[in-house]
């Protein structure tokens, strides 16, 4: 080929090889389809045992299923956990939720790792809103955990203190925050036990990997990751 001939043609090939590299791209991207939102059905509000026998039953099982929860069974655990019980809280213009938190903050996300992706629980609509698509179990950092159904990671927002329909001081104070959201992941891992506790259920509460999985679930700076909790059937 000439070299005029060639100038010429390199726009042509240009063209065809960006629009190769454009379908290369879309059928990567088509093989890896992207999560969608996951409608939870109404959550049971009754049934199980009681709260004193759920008492009697808590404990922590390291030996966790990897048998998936039944969609209803996943809305039921994630209700029991964090999910609205009230239209109206103490602090009004807010809902109530199952677990109590400072001046009705509600400064804890539950960010809900399944074997196909990683999931945000939103408690008002009661569903579970995509965040990453893969297998973050193993984030949980406890090597049984990677294969359980269910990991929960407790995720404090910083700045839901400052929508908090009562402003106390405490809320503006880094020390008293950690107090706060420290007390309340407690009250929520609380609720999870018992519910586990009331359906025959397994669960362990620890440590995770805390810097991979802020950035893997997209995390903003006042978001941190504090603790991971483990559900599933008993192996």
């Amino acid at each position: 080929m000439k070299r005029r001939t060639f100038l010429k043609a390199v726009p042509a090939y240009t063209v065809l090889a960006s629009a190769a590299a454009g379908i290369a791209q879309k059928a990567r991207t088509s093989s890896s389809p992207a999560l969608k939102a996951i409608k939870l059905p109404p959550p049971e509000t009754d049934g199980g045992t009681s709260v004193l026998a759920a008492l009697k039953a808590r404990r922590t099982n390291r030996n966790v299923s990897e048998k998936k929860l039944p969609p209803q069974m996943l809305s039921n655990l994630l209700w029991a956990a964090f999910g609205v019980n009230r239209l109206e809280g103490a602090q009004r213009g807010r809902t109530g939720r199952t677990a109590a938190s400072a001046s009705n903050s509600q400064e804890i996300d539950l960010y809900v790792a399944l074997p196909e992706g990683v999931y945000l629980y939103e408690a008002d609509p009661h569903r579970l809103s995509p965040v990453a698509a893969g297998d973050f179990r193993a984030r949980s950092g406890r090597r049984a955990a990677a294969t359980a159904p269910v990991n929960i990671f407790y995720v404090v927002d910083i700045a839901k203190y400052k929508e908090a329909p009562f402003q106390e001081p405490g809320l503006k104070i880094p020390e008293v925050q950690k107090s706060y959201y420290y007390a309340a992941t407690g009250l929520i891992a609380g609720n999870v036990f018992l519910f586990v506790a009331s359906q025959g259920l397994a669960a362990w509460f620890h440590n995770c990997e805390k810097q991979k999985t802020a950035k893997e679930f997209k995390l903003r700076p006042d978001q941190h990751v504090l603790f991971a909790q483990t559900v599933g059937y008993p192996a």
